[in-house]
């Protein structure tokens, strides 16, 4: 790139103004995947024609990008949708630091931390030095200074703009009749929006600026040559392993005894709950949050102690892996009742978004014990840090394969078809659901075997999430989106059947009226 610099900044200040081209004043959609798709194809053509081709660890990464940017525009639902944005930035982040070397996979979390702050470092100023590098380069060599050079003009029209408008301004006001030739002059050319083309113009700038500093970064910093602490521990040792072996026994004996309570009050079902005053539902909800606390600060000690605890013999370090996989068994055992509690509450009062979440996050955070365990035995604790970053990983696929809303609308559902004892079907909670969940409800409206009472709760739900949609918007294409494409079409298949209902807007909640004359409301509410 130092032989034919213009064609760095010619690149990254056109991925500037695409930028703008696609967000400014647009609704997120399929803008998101089109600016970062085009950042990676131009970073690999940078790259690539400069002799630079990535590791082949490092092409893993592709696949990732490709499933998370496509979620952005076919999920709407929030935690999805934020999950697939982050998991984006998170693997162009690790395809940026690894480009050349490839070693993601053996990261550790101070070789993360380490990355991550070689790279903002590199956005800042790597491109001042490559600019100075490349003068240097030149001088030396005895070659001009290019005649198509732009920089020096960007930055003389970016130091004048605000200059200029600023002595306009004052002398406006300093003369009437040159305040007028210049409120002609900007009306002439359209420049009562100059504040905005600046602001937009500088940003551009500063987003094209950050891509070259990600760009020469990768070039430049990602061979991985070396890691943080490569072969020795990051932190020696400095507890003794007495003090280890105490602490780790006393939490193991601590939960050995908490895990056999568990068998004769949980597991061993609902006589002895219902004698101490509590429902089971009561039960399973009470004590779900602490469990799932006590899961993760005690993997937390687990890892620390681990790090800091001396262990010089062998037999020292067996021991201390007995009590590390006897701590992790038993927290599994404990996992294993918060989610059979979260099983309970959802049986008795249906699904929830966030009871949706911690379904699938228990699922992945039992994984991972797991591969403690393994790591443990294996004496390969240093790969903990990757195991953490898969099961991330697993999560965020999970839930756009899941599709939550959908997930939630058929479990509900089908508990109020199925559980006669239960709790009845809260169908308005559905008003609360992204647009993921609309067609979901429409089948369910047109299926033949629907019961007449679901049947009119889930057309209420329907009729007030149009009455909340209101008229259809004109998007441009830059915010396409298949979910929102996806819910329209659904309406409209029962629009007729939706115009039986009647909305009642004229005081607050607002109310929709069914053919029957029952009342739902279609103001949602919290619903954990």
């Amino acid at each position: 790139m130092k032989n034919n610099p213009n064609k760095l900044w010619l690149i990254v200040l056109a991925l500037g103004w695409l930028f703008d081209f696609l967000f400014w004043e647009q609704s997120p959609g399929i803008n998101f995947a089109i600016f970062w798709t085009a950042c990676l194809i131009a970073a690999f053509y940078l790259l690539m024609s400069d002799g630079l081709r990535p590791h082949r660890s490092s092409l893993i990464l592709i696949p990732l990008f490709i499933f998370f940017i496509v979620v952005t525009f076919i999920r709407a639902e929030s935690m999805t949708t934020f999950l697939a944005y982050t998991f984006t930035l998170v693997t162009l982040t690790i395809l940026t630091v690894t480009y050349l070397g490839g070693r993601w996979l053996q990261y550790t979390f101070a070789d993360g931390v380490a990355k991550l702050a070689a790279l903002a470092g590199s956005i800042v100023a790597r491109p001042i030095l490559f600019s100075n590098d490349v003068r240097k380069v030149q001088t030396e060599s005895g070659i001009k200074p290019s005649k198509y050079n732009f920089m020096p003009i960007i930055r003389g029209l970016v130091i004048a703009l605000p200059i200029v408008a600023i002595f306009a301004s004052l002398l406006a006001s300093a003369d009437v009749v040159f305040g007028q030739r210049l409120d002609d002059f900007i009306e002439l050319f359209k420049l009562e929006d100059l504040p905005e083309y600046i602001f937009r113009f500088i940003y551009i700038l500063v987003v094209g600026y950050a891509l070259a500093g990600i760009v020469l970064h990768a070039a430049t910093e990602s061979k991985d040559e070396k890691l943080v602490a490569e072969g020795k521990s990051l932190i020696p040792p400095f507890l003794g392993f007495i003090e280890s072996t105490i602490i780790l026994g006393s939490v193991v004996a601590l939960f050995a005894m908490f895990v056999v309570i568990q068998f004769q009050y949980f597991f061993g079902g609902t006589t002895n709950i219902n004698v101490e005053g509590y429902t089971y539902a009561e039960y399973a909800r009470k004590g779900f949050g602490e469990l799932v606390a006590v899961a993760f600060f005690a993997l937390l000690m687990l890892l620390t102690l681990s790090a800091v605890t001396k262990r010089e013999t062998e037999n020292q370090r067996k021991i201390y892996s007995g009590f590390g996989i006897a701590l992790v068994l038993l927290l599994l055992v404990m996992l294993f009742s918060a989610f059979q509690r979260l099983n309970l509450y959802e049986a008795a009062y249906g699904f929830s978004r966030v009871r949706t979440y911690t379904h699938v996050f228990l699922i992945w955070l039992g994984l991972l014990l797991v591969a403690t365990i393994v790591l443990e035995i294996l004496r390969k604790e240093r790969l903990f840090a990757i195991a953490m970053l898969m099961a991330s990983f697993g999560f965020a696929i999970s839930l756009p394969i899941l599709n939550v809303d959908a997930f939630i609308v058929n479990q509900n559902i089908k508990r109020e078809l199925t559980q006669k004892d239960a709790v009845d079907l809260d169908s308005q909670y559905f008003i609360q659901l992204s647009d993921d969940a609309v067609p979901v409800l429409v089948n369910a409206l047109q299926s033949s075997g629907l019961p007449d009472s679901v049947h009119e709760k889930v057309a209420a739900a329907l009729a007030c999430i149009r009455y909340e949609r209101g008229d259809e918007n004109e998007y441009e294409w830059q915010s396409f989106h298949f979910a929102r494409i996806n819910a329209e079409t659904a309406l409209r298949s029962v629009r007729n059947e939706l115009d039986e209902f009647e909305i009642d807007d004229r005081t607050y909640p607002i109310y929709v009226i069914a053919p029957s004359d029952a009342k739902y409301p279609c103001s949602p509410y919290y619903f954990d």
